[in-house]
């Protein structure tokens, strides 16, 4: 909104100081800036809206220390985490930027299905809130809005550079390039590491090779499915889901600047992504927004993000990652998610498999997700956080180390 108003000033008036508006890494600072203020100031008036309504957050007796005092903390707080991605991208990002537009339709359409969710449980006493099935059909249905926003849009495209013997390459080999639609993606650890999902079954023959560009759609619908599920799964403790999404943030913000910057990508040697820089005033804007919500949310929580903001958060992650061709390194930049997701599966799988063989369910774990394991070992919540978010900051940089490990 900013960013046309200061636009049209500079171009009609010479506005003193408007053109500073046309830098990404202006409008990207102030975004952070606003969101965290956001985020900061207007949280602790929603926690008392919230305290009023008494929207408490009902706790199981899971036995584990603590838990208990945690009854009647105010939950929904996912919509100060919402608020504050949303008012920045609104103020300073190019709203004709088809990636923003896309970014904000996946932030809305998830929080409302969250907010829905924490809505059945506070208000009508249902424990269960929204019903599973209503959940993942919401989350198809955001899939589908973004894989064939992605697949057809023609706004979406990837630069490639021409050789002088008609050969391509994703670098500046000479001044000659051209954009075009094509769904290849980054294969990480590997030196020629783009995949293009419409060769995936070229060896079978040209029938299943013109129909293997629609297994992009159902793809991306995993992708989103698997992620949001995950920052779910994660939101258990005080503040693990909100930092561990920070720091994801932050990688992806780094993703789309160099993507969608000429001279970055010309020199780390990866996919240029026009217009996709557009997205690090987004990426950043998400991440102002989980860390003020840190000041709320971090022991001991004064609110909860409930599914309003964990749904949200995780889908968010997925299609920006989808949008810089980074949705292969999601089991390394979301390790966090991928091991709390996977924590439960075998927990469940092996507790069914041993009371169907020995008549007696067990278990791998003393509780899953994985963090509520070692809340039962007699770890502290804080030191159970901190810990995570290291392993989450190494898995960081291990995801930035691949634009050269290859």
């Amino acid at each position: 909104m900013l960013y046309h108003l200061f636009t049209y000033l500079d171009r009609e008036y010479d506005l003193l100081g408007a053109g500073v508006f046309q830098y990404i890494s202006f409008r990207a600072g102030m975004a952070t800036l606003t969101s965290l203020l956001i985020a900061m100031m207007f949280g602790g008036r929603l926690i008392k809206i919230l305290q009023r309504k008494q929207v408490g957050e009902s706790i199981r007796d899971l036995g584990l220390e603590g838990q208990m005092e945690k009854k009647g903390t105010p939950t929904m707080g996912g919509l100060i985490i919402l608020l504050a991605i949303l008012v920045p991208t609104l103020l300073f990002a190019r709203l004709d930027n088809i990636y923003v537009l896309l970014m904000i339709v996946s932030t809305i359409w998830l929080g409302m299905i969250g907010f829905l969710d924490d809505y059945i449980k506070v208000f009508k006493k249902n424990k269960e809130g929204l019903a599973g099935k209503f959940k993942v059909l919401g989350q198809i249905g955001l899939g589908i809005i973004v894989g064939l926003t992605l697949y057809f849009n023609d706004d979406v495209v990837v630069r490639q550079y021409i050789f002088t013997d008609g050969s391509t390459s994703a670098v500046n080999a000479t001044s000659k390039w051209v954009d075009i639609k094509s769904m290849i993606t980054t294969i990480p650890f590997r030196k020629n590491n783009e995949l293009d999902y419409c060769n995936l079954f070229s060896f079978a023959g040209p029938v299943f090779a013109d129909w293997s560009c629609y297994l992009y759609i159902p793809f991306v619908i995993l992708v989103i499915t698997a992620v949001s599920n995950g920052a779910n799964i994660t939101d258990g403790i005080d503040g693990l889901a909100a930092g561990t999404s920070a720091i994801i943030g932050v990688t992806l913000a780094i993703f789309a600047w160099v993507s969608g910057n000429t001279i970055f990508a010309d020199y780390l040697d990866i996919m240029f992504i026009p217009n996709s820089g557009e997205l690090t005033i987004f990426a950043l804007a998400f991440v102002g927004a989980c860390v003020g919500f840190l000041w709320y949310n971090s022991y001991p929580a004064q609110v909860f993000m409930g599914d309003t903001g964990s749904l949200a958060i995780g889908g968010i992650i997925a299609v920006m990652a989808l949008i810089v061709r980074k949705e292969l390194l999601i089991p390394i930049l979301c390790g966090i998610f991928l091991i709390e997701n996977l924590s439960v599966m075998l927990q469940v799988s092996y507790f069914k498999y041993t009371k169907k063989k020995y008549g007696e369910g067990r278990r791998i774990f003393k509780m899953s997700p994985l963090h509520h394991h070692y809340q039962k070992n007699g770890y502290h919540e804080s030191k159970i956080v901190s810990r995570f978010w290291i392993v989450g900051i190494m898995l960081a940089i291990l995801t930035l180390a691949t634009l050269k490990l290859r």
